[in-house]
């Protein structure tokens, strides 16, 4: 299916590793043309080169969002460059473990500057010119805001407001034509996973222990299954959805866990 996506300017934040790597790399291959905004220039040119040398197109913007007027300095490195933008994904952030029992206020509202405050004020910069586009936003959200995990609130109540700011902005924005959806992400197999995993004394087990929780044939989402839906919620083929938290996990936050003995 040809998603419509051909020379879109689509911003994606955190677009150098992980999940916004794998993001990059399918609307690339759409045909679309990624910015790929992240604090580490040299990660982001790095993949912007991987995408050149594939035959595809791709920009790079640094830009720490952690910093609120770095977020309107990004999206004016990208209205200089194209004229244009044709979508937003809003990806950058980390579970920081900032919990309830360990944290403080700094550190609360620090997390939530990592987490959540940029995709408001990346959204709100990019506004006017997705309104001239009828582009759409995708925001990449997290399942700890609906299940809990423990010892991380301030990364809990960030991916909560992204919830929310999916279906506040979908409303608020109908009257443009701009479509806003939210991708809830589970268990998803990344170099950053990796390093967690590799980093504990019972790796092997504790993600043995881990897939083993997830319905759909027991094993990690991938980041290129988190891409293709965010693709398509970006593309003209999905012009009918908005307002909504889409999870591809695998089943993992829904199903029932009494039908694992049914998918072996």
């Amino acid at each position: 299916m040809d998603l419509l996506l051909k020379n879109k300017v689509i911003i994606v934040t955190g677009g150098a590793k992980g999940i916004g790597e794998g993001i990059v790399k399918v609307l690339a291959a759409e045909g679309a043309i990624p910015v790929v905004v992240g604090r580490n220039q040299e990660d982001n040119q790095k993949t912007v080169k991987e995408l050149e040398a594939a035959g595809y197109q791709g920009f790079a913007v640094e830009a720490e969002l952690t910093q609120p007027e770095a977020s309107k300095k990004a999206v004016d490195a990208v209205l200089a460059k194209f004229g244009r933008i044709d979508g937003l994904v809003n990806n950058a952030g980390v579970n920081d473990g900032v919990g309830l029992e360990n944290g403080s206020y700094e550190a609360f509202v620090a997390s939530l500057h990592k987490n959540v405050v940029h995709y408001y004020l990346m959204a709100q910069h990019a506004l006017p010119a997705l309104k001239a586009s009828k582009g759409a936003i995708v925001n990449i959200s997290s399942k700890t805001a609906e299940t809990g995990q423990g010892g991380t609130s301030a990364y809990a109540a960030a991916n909560g407001g992204r919830n929310a700011l999916t279906r506040e902005w979908a409303v608020e924005l109908l009257k443009y034509g701009i479509r806003v959806n939210a991708l809830v992400v589970a268990e998803c197999w990344t170099p950053l996973y990796e390093r967690w995993i590799s980093g504990l004394p019972n790796g092997k087990e504790k993600l043995a222990s881990i897939v083993a929780k997830i319905p759909l044939e027991n094993r990690m989402t991938t980041s290129e299954e988190i891409a293709n839906m965010t693709a398509f919620l970006l593309s003209e083929r999905s012009s009918h959805t908005t307002g909504q938290l889409i999870h591809v996990d695998g089943g993992y936050v829904h199903l029932d866990r009494a039908v694992e003995s049914l998918a072996k």
